[in-house]
């Protein structure tokens, strides 16, 4: 497999998924500084100009979410999702907050032009992130984290999306300090050699 990322994305909680996985993969970096994103080349891979896109047998894959289940999957003995239908639900209603708003949130502070056409409204925007990363971190802590993990004391996807994210918070105006649950989430993930291989091999 070959994961297509750019160093501090969203791209990274592939990676991290990759590791806990066990599976093989190449580590292919997109330069965003110089756009390479949105040349020619990459849009033969990805069409959307993002990470992360993972080319495996078959095709090409996108979207964080899907590319987390394909890679739980692929390893079931690594038990990366739960067993129950209840816990599946609370997994993916977590994995589909952060890739739906928490995301989109943290985008607002860089890529206004997705959304409007003035230099005012980014500025607008980017002025408004801490205060909805702040509302996100509000919301995850409530009823987002169960536990050390996602969901309680079982490690699962979810915890990659979610690490990924919050290593944006300071960037974002979001002080981790004020998050206790987060801050335990935190030391755990950093404590896990998914994260350590990740960072070693400056994807993070």
């Amino acid at each position: 497999m070959q994961l297509y990322y750019a160093p501090g994305t969203i791209a990274v909680a592939t990676a991290i998924a990759l590791e806990e996985a066990g599976l093989d993969y190449e580590a292919v970096r997109i330069d965003f500084a110089a756009k390479e994103q949105a040349g020619a080349a990459y849009a033969q891979i990805n069409p959307k100009g993002r990470v992360p896109a993972l080319a495996v047998d078959g095709g090409i894959l996108t979207e964080t979410p899907a590319l987390l289940e394909y890679i739980a999957e692929l390893a079931p003995e690594k038990r990366l999702m739960p067993d129950g239908i209840i816990d599946r639900a609370r997994m993916r209603e977590v994995i589909s907050y952060l890739a739906s708003t928490m995301h989109v949130n943290h985008a607002h502070k860089l890529r206004g032009a997705r959304w409007a056409t003035k230099p005012a409204s980014y500025k607008d925007m980017k002025a408004k992130v801490p205060q909805t990363m702040t509302a996100s971190c509000d919301f995850i802590c409530r009823q987002g984290l169960r536990g050390p993990f996602v969901l309680g004391e079982a490690f699962s996807i979810a915890d990659c999306h979610l690490y990924t994210i919050c290593t944006w918070l300071e960037g974002d105006g979001v002080a981790l300090a004020d998050y206790p649950k987060l801050q335990t989430f935190m030391a755990a993930m950093e404590a896990r050699d998914s994260v350590r291989a990740v960072r070693a091999k400056g994807m993070l």
